[in-house]
């Protein structure tokens, strides 16, 4: 059965166990809850665990990719350029989606205690101290971007630092002598493809993770039906909201970049790309369907494969404007359910780090569940919370997915038609 399947019917189980148990179980003794707990938080350990080596060698495989030479170093301009500026795009798009539909508040209030989620005092404290920030605190987020010791930043979870160095290291590295270079390239190859092996690992036992932390918050809000009605109501509203931000991304600002750049059809391209968008959408993974995105690019949009083997590769990689966009509205949404003062500064940071945690995410499914732990970490918000995310995440990464393949397929059109292809979608 594939996981996507697995994950769905994990939640079913989850969902219908949750509702027929309660607190007080307990099977030979020990407290069910506390089985699912740890069932949950061995899961997302694993997924923390990985952090640190997957984004370093994505991020540093995917810049020393780019080649040399002047033909590549001009594509290679457009083509960063342009991913950075529809994933900037994107997340703001998410960002007024979130900030008008606001799915983590309930009647003025925090949604913190209809979702039961930790109100410790440690992390009041700490939301009190996050929302006290000023906007002199804007030269603090710079000044994490070039931490002063790269080992005790990882090891500490500053990823802003981390990938920062991780982008001026594969900049530089492009630049040694083809022996040296070739050296490098192949070790971070190598780290990348192995952490990738260690993350379908992974997440071959996310049935298993998906089933503790639903079935666990579950149990914890449906003893009271109102208060589980309003749990499944958050979950619907936020789903909404990203929904509706990944399709006005799609058919507004992509569609406006095609007709405003490219001077081509949007129409047309939809079609073109109507297999590749629903082969992302089956397997919520953009490395997955990229064959189909080349072959959909190429012979229906008349891409050359001169650009595309080199636009639609480094975009699998780097390119995610689904993912950034859910990224936002996801940490977004759990702020706003604990209750922290969304300053500008807080907001700043969040649109910061998706987009370059953005860069990082593995094309494969659930990896924005990793970049999701790096920007609630960041601003001070408990990794658990993204149990909250699990019952709605499979159907939103599908969706997401397929915004991902179709903004890369869109940065090819503009780029060979920048490049004076004329033939891009003239016939199709």
């Amino acid at each position: 059965m594939k996981l996507h399947w697995q994950i769905l019917l994990a939640i079913i189980f989850a969902i219908g166990i949750g509702l027929l148990l309660n607190e007080q179980a307990v099977f030979f003794g020990i407290a069910v809850k506390g089985i699912f707990e740890f069932i949950g938080t061995l899961f997302l350990n694993a997924l923390k665990m990985i952090i640190v080596p997957l984004i370093v060698s994505s991020i540093i495989c995917g810049v020393s990719n780019l080649g040399g030479g002047d033909s590549i170093g001009r594509l290679g301009g457009k083509t960063i350029g342009f991913y950075m500026l529809s994933s900037l795009l994107a997340i703001l798009v998410g960002l007024m989606f979130v900030n008008f539909l606001e799915p983590g508040i309930i009647d003025g209030k925090p949604a913190r205690d209809h979702l039961n989620l930790s109100s410790s005092e440690a992390i009041s404290s700490q939301l009190e101290q996050i929302g006290s920030h000023d906007g002199n605190d804007l030269t603090d987020i710079f000044l994490r971007m070039i931490p002063p010791n790269i080992v005790k930043a990882a090891a500490e979870g500053q990823m802003l630092g981390l990938i920062c160095f991780c982008l001026i290291f594969g900049f530089f590295m492009r630049q040694l002598q083809p022996k040296l270079k070739d050296t490098l390239v192949n070790f971070w190859q190598a780290v990348f493809e192995t952490m990738m092996s260690v993350t379908m690992f992974i997440m071959k036992f996310a049935p298993l993770g998906v089933f503790g932390l639903v079935a666990k918050t579950v149990i914890e809000t449906s003893q009271e039906l109102k208060a589980f009605i309003e749990f499944m109501e958050l979950l619907a509203v936020f789903g909404v909201t990203v929904f509706l931000a990944l399709a006005f991304h799609t058919f507004v600002t992509l569609a406006i970049a095609l007709k405003a750049i490219a001077r081509v059809s949007p129409l047309k391209h939809y079609k073109a790309m109507a297999s590749a968008m629903l082969t992302a959408f089956s397997t919520a993974s953009s490395s997955g369907t990229l064959p189909v995105t080349m072959k959909c690019v190429e012979e229906n949009a008349g891409v050359s494969n001169r650009i595309s083997s080199f636009v639609l590769p480094l975009g699998a990689t780097i390119n995610m404007d689904g993912t950034a966009l859910y990224e936002c509205v996801a940490a977004m949404f759990i702020a706003q359910a604990y209750g922290l003062e969304l300053s500008f500064v807080t907001q700043f940071t969040i649109v910061l780090i998706a987009l370059l945690t953005s860069i990082g995410v593995a094309g494969i499914p659930a990896a924005s569940l990793v970049a999701i732990a790096i920007i609630l970490t960041a601003i001070g918000l408990p990794v658990e919370a993204i149990g909250l995310l699990m019952i709605t995440d499979r159907i939103l990464d599908m969706l997401r997915t397929a915004v991902n393949v179709f903004s890369d397929s869109c940065c090819a059109v503009i780029i060979a038609k920048t490049e004076g292809e004329n033939q891009v979608l003239s016939e199709y």
